[in-house]
């Protein structure tokens, strides 16, 4: 859960890479960082927080070169402090290196404990600095040799960016489980996560990394290298449910498009008798437009987001109850007040926020409220990068759907079968990782990794 941006030989590369990262913010709240190269160091600012509060102007001023690479960051593997925020920046034997990474490598405990072990020291307690440990204890001329060799060692999901003096590198792991797209501005390579950092840029969408593919951006010129190890697709349809911004191509694909086609496969599949169809906002938006148009019931936009909440806030006391819920989300009584509403979101999770938001809506004159759900019930959790708690908290995981909706306190609950939401997308259905949904996982994690998210499980403080 994270977006990263990298661009080489351009005059104006921070202030791009800032950009970049603000087109990325949904990808990561947490931190963010900006790494630039000006022909003699390496320049680097990070901190705690949201992309604009970090880099005002006089920051990026102290930024210069034609070559950065920037990262805002939601953590799943390391906590959450400055010292795991991204880009890591180290001096090696081949240079100074600086990386970036989105995505979760399923066995970098077992590997950093062999490391550490034979005599490393690790500075953060990210996955993300295994790799460049991996390539200094096996240097080469060129760089990239060195972090192809890192690449055959580590297992699970990256898209990652990486700077020297005199290049950057875009590395996408053999399963292609997270986006990481080439696109050209005035003449020179950039790498994002999503395509929506090129559209504020005005940038040109070149293509999607291959699986496996590593590309190098040097003196104007572009390289593609692979790695040895080739897999089967697993592309995150959780990128297209929730994660991706709608307006952006996510594994060539348009998320849009295909939150449309979920919104009407689910009310295909799951009708409701009502008045209205009502999203949560924001990542329900487009799903809810699909049902409304499918059913031709009419969309209301019953439900308002306060868009200017942080990621923390000073909560009262117990006098306001719901307080983290209502601080979000706030409803519109007249539109809501004696109708028979279909309340359309993208997940259900934990199950903690659902039965607030069902009650919010109630309170406010709802006659009747129907769920709907535009993916299946989440019952695994992720092991590649999308922030999910254990199988224990998964609400899913141990009630059947009749009694989640008791639970949320609906009139009725549906969820999109997983054929329907598979059909949404394209390419061939064996191409997605549902692991979330079957418990099928693509790359199985180390036990060593598999026991330090058991003693340090993986927030879940997005997800209700």
């Amino acid at each position: 859960m994270c977006g990263i941006f990298g661009i080489e030989d351009h005059e104006d590369a921070a202030h791009y890479a800032y950009l970049g990262l603000y087109a990325q913010q949904h990808r990561g709240q947490e931190s963010a960082g900006i790494v630039s190269w000006d022909g003699e160091r390496l320049a680097l600012h990070r901190g705690m927080g949201q992309v604009a509060d970090i880099f005002p102007a006089k920051v990026l001023k102290r930024l210069p070169g034609k070559m950065a690479l920037g990262h805002c960051r939601y953590s799943t593997a390391g906590t959450s402090i400055l010292a795991n925020a991204q880009p890591i920046v180290v001096k090696t034997s081949m240079g100074p290196l600086a990386i970036v990474h989105n995505g979760n490598l399923v066995n970098a405990v077992e590997i950093r404990h062999r490391l550490e072990r034979e005599g490393s020291i690790f500075q953060t307690t990210s996955d993300t600095e295994v790799i460049l440990h991996l390539m200094a204890r096996n240097p080469r001329e060129d760089v990239v040799e060195s972090l192809l060799i890192a690449l055959e060692e580590v297992r699970g999901a990256y898209s990652l960016l990486l700077m020297t003096d005199n290049c950057v590198i875009a590395a996408r792991d053999p399963n292609g489980f997270r986006p990481l797209v080439l696109g050209e501005v005035s003449g020179a390579s950039c790498f994002g996560s999503e395509s929506c950092a090129f559209d504020l840029l005005g940038a040109k969408v070149v293509r999607e990394l291959e699986l496996g593919e590593v590309v190098v951006a040097r003196d104007g010129r572009v390289e593609s290298y692979r790695v040895s190890h080739a897999e089967a697709p697993s592309r995150c349809v959780f990128e297209q449910v929730y994660f991706a911004r709608p307006d952006s191509q996510v594994f060539s694909d348009p998320v849009s498009r295909a939150r449309l086609a979920m919104g009407k496969s689910l009310a295909r599949e799951a009708p409701a008798p009502a008045d209205i169809v009502v999203p949560v906002p924001d990542s329900g938006l487009f799903a809810a437009l699909g049902y409304a148009r499918e059913s031709g019931l009419p969309l209301e936009f019953g439900l308002i987001r306060n868009h200017y909440v942080g990621r923390t806030f000073i909560e009262p006391q117990q006098s306001i109850r719901h307080f983290g819920v209502k601080v979000k989300l706030n409803p519109v009584r007249e539109l809501i007040q004696g109708k028979r509403v279909v309340l359309v979101d993208d997940s259900v999770v934990r199950g903690t926020t659902s039965p607030k938001i069902v009650k919010m809506i109630r309170d406010a004159g709802a006659a009747e409220i129907h769920v709907r759900i535009s993916c299946p019930p989440t019952r695994w959790p992720c092991h590649y990068g999308i922030d999910m708690p254990t199988r224990e908290e998964l609400i899913a995981s141990s009630h059947t759907v009749e009694e989640i909706c008791d639970f949320i306190v609906a009139d009725s609950l549906a969820y999109l079968s997983l054929e329907g939401m598979l059909s949404c997308l394209s390419g061939p259905k064996e191409s997605y990782c549902t692991a979330c949904w079957t418990g099928e996982y693509r790359v199985d994690i180390s036990a060593e990794d598999r026991r330090q998210q058991e003693l340090f499980p993986i927030r879940a403080e997005e997800y209700d």
